[in-house]
């Protein structure tokens, strides 16, 4: 059911049913949420007049990603990108997607997603887990440092190789952040009392997504690259992204 290959000239999990392409994720342990020095970082950002709105709500809802605390995680294998059209359609063949231009696009499900969870034989993320990938060793805004992103970073459309390969982390993961992708954790804002492990929080309400600064392109100078980075968390909505997570296959 899985082959280990190269992709990219990196090492990675291929799923034979789907195709869909896994990248291993190493454990260990990182600073998980929104912290004074990234916090810092944003302001800066708006000193230099770099600001096209207002970041005043960031700032009111930091306190959804915090405190900081500091999570263990298991190795695990993540989706080298969210699912596109095409690999949502090996679960769901008459599935159809508006906001889609291409079966290369990534696939925004709506009232669609509960029947893709029931047939996908894998996991939503943890939050921890998303944003552990999401951050690959680094503290700052983005895994690119604390400069302000910009649309460049966006990738929606997976078929040019060559750019998805130079969109990519250090952990091998490409589009973290482009669109909002839901996690297994129930709606809870901010982290008091969550686990020290990569386990997500459970219980009835909506799930937690992260991400989302490509399903508003073209940027319409509402301050969009805040979702960007690592730590942004929201209550999920409408429709979503989904990158599937997996356990490491034994080899």
């Amino acid at each position: 059911m899985w082959t280990e290959e190269l992709v990219a000239g990196r090492p990675a999990w291929r799923h034979l049913p789907s195709g869909v392409v896994f990248r291993e994720v190493p454990g260990g342990t990182f600073r998980m949420g929104l912290s004074e020095a990234e916090l810092d970082a944003v302001r800066a950002i708006e000193r230099g007049g770099e600001v096209e709105d207002t970041i005043a709500p960031f700032l009111a809802n930091a306190q959804d990603a915090q405190p900081v605390r500091e999570v263990r995680v298991e190795p695990f294998l993540l989706a080298r990108h969210p699912l596109t059209v095409a690999q949502v359609q090996h679960w769901l063949p008459d599935y159809a997607d508006d906001y889609a231009e291409a079966a290369t696009n990534t696939a925004r499900l709506g009232g669609d997603l509960h029947d893709l969870l029931k047939l996908l034989p894998f996991e939503l993320p943890s939050e921890a887990q998303w944003e552990y990938a999401a951050r690959a060793g680094t503290t700052t805004l983005t895994f690119r440092g604390d400069e302000k992103p910009d649309e460049d970073q966006l990738l929606d459309d997976f078929a040019d190789e060559t750019r998805t390969a130079a969109l990519e982390n250090a952990f091998g993961l490409a589009a973290m952040g482009s669109a909002n992708e839901i996690c297994a954790d129930v709606w809870i804002p901010g982290f008091d009392d969550a686990p020290a492990d990569a386990r997500p929080r459970t219980g009835e309400g909506p799930r937690t997504v992260r991400g989302g600064a490509g399903d508003l392109y073209p940027w319409q100078g509402c301050d969009e690259w805040l979702l960007l980075l690592s730590a942004t968390r929201y209550e999920h909505a409408d429709f979503t992204a989904v990158r599937p997570v997996g356990p490491v296959p034994p080899r």
